[in-house]
């Protein structure tokens, strides 16, 4: 099979530790090679970064999972495969009855450091202008921008590789319709092995997710609704849960430059490990079991409701104000562009269509400032 590379800059400034960025062409498998700092100033060669291309195939496997691993010992890892691999079937479901029209289509992926993915889109449908449900089982080594970008906490950085795990669903929906909300949710469950360096250091684990609204329009109905759901989930296993990572999603989709958050919030928990795995696991499941009976309910009463120009064009710069967050501050896009991850698969999230006008202010009182009155202040839904 090709390699293919990609090029490693490495830059210094006096009195700093130098700074590494690569840019990955697609892959899904990055081996960093050695190299000398050389003086500052002076100029300075390097090795590229060798990286391993997907592969795609024609057939899905039956298991990501490495043999090792086994697919049927009760592992944590095996059955939250198991999971994700049932939600995506029960979540493209649901979307392709509620459409009509559209179909989604698959492809399936392995990559060679072990494991791979099922990615699934359906485009230019009655309802979806562009649907994403993708899922991924993957093994390799992160380097250390990377375990940042995975980690929400600073506390616990490693300064070399870090050998880890990964298996996740991760979905973004966009309907036509600008009163039909934009929706995100994703699960996942994250293993690191021990460094090289630091044998006999123990492995960590954690769970992460949420679900969250982004709609262009209010309707306060819908959004009481959908948070209604999430608290549901969460009070089956905590009655803190869902104040806490309600907060956390308001906090999480802030986008910074603009002063805005997002969307409207939803739930999102990261770096969870402080209760029993086998709770955790059956948390992450009845979060993801409530998508459908959280998002479809209001799809059905917005999806044919009539629209204009301007209402269309209000909905696309929302769209752009979704395209900065996922570019510039979402780490699960930082982690799979540092991790060599597949290009199509992690740009899914993306809308078809958007739109960025020059300093755009809508009307003081109006039902689009309103709504970024909504994502300025963030409320208590129910």
């Amino acid at each position: 099979m090709p390699t293919a590379t990609a090029t490693l800059s490495v830059s210094f400034a006096p009195s700093k530790k130098p700074h590494l960025s690569f840019c990955p062409f697609g892959a899904t498998s990055i081996t960093l090679t050695n190299f000398t700092s050389p003086p500052i100033r002076r100029p300075m060669t390097t090795s590229a970064v060798s990286i391993e291309k997907e592969t795609v195939i024609s057939e899905r496997p039956h298991t990501f999972l490495r043999q090792t691993d086994g697919e049927d010992n009760g592992s944590i890892r095996s059955r939250f495969q198991s999971m994700i691999l049932e939600m995506q079937e029960s979540v493209c479901g649901a979307l392709e009855a509620l459409d009509g029209a559209g179909k989604f289509k698959e492809d399936a992926w392995t990559r060679p450091g072990g494991g791979g993915g099922i990615s699934r889109v359906l485009q230019d449908g009655a309802v979806f202008e562009k649907a994403g449900v993708n899922i991924s089982v993957v093994y390799g080594v992160m380097p250390p921008e990377a375990y940042r970008a995975a980690k929400a906490s600073a506390a616990d950085q490693k300064p070399g590789p870090v050998p880890f795990f990964a298996a996740g669903i991760s979905s973004v929906l966009h309907p036509k319709n600008p009163f039909a909300p934009t929706l995100h949710f994703n699960y996942r469950y994250f293993e690191t092995d021990a460094p090289k360096d630091t044998p006999g250091a123990p492995r960590q684990w954690w769970f992460g997710g949420g679900t969250d609204l982004t709609p262009a329009y209010i309707f306060e109905e819908d959004v009481k609704h959908f948070h209604s759901v999430q608290k549901r989930a969460c009070d089956k296993f905590d009655p803190s849960f869902y104040p806490q990572f309600k907060k956390w999603c308001d906090d999480y989709f802030f986008i910074k430059h603009r002063g805005k958050r997002r969307g409207l919030g939803g739930i999102f928990f990261d770096d969870l490990n402080d209760y029993d795995q086998e709770m955790l696991l059956s948390f992450a499941t009845e979060c993801a079991d409530s998508v459908v009976p959280a998002y479809i309910p209001i799809l059905e009463k917005r999806k044919d409701t009539p629209f204009n120009e301007s209402q269309k064009a209000w909905q696309q710069l929302r769209s752009g104000r979704y395209v900065e967050f996922n570019l510039v501050y979402d780490r699960g896009t930082t982690f799979g562009l540092k991790t060599g991850g597949r290009i199509e698969s992690i740009l899914v999230s993306l809308p078809l269509t958007a739109r960025w006008e020059y300093d755009h202010k809508p009307e003081e009182g109006s039902e689009e400032w309103k709504l970024l009155d909504a994502c300025m202040n963030p409320k208590d839904w129910i």
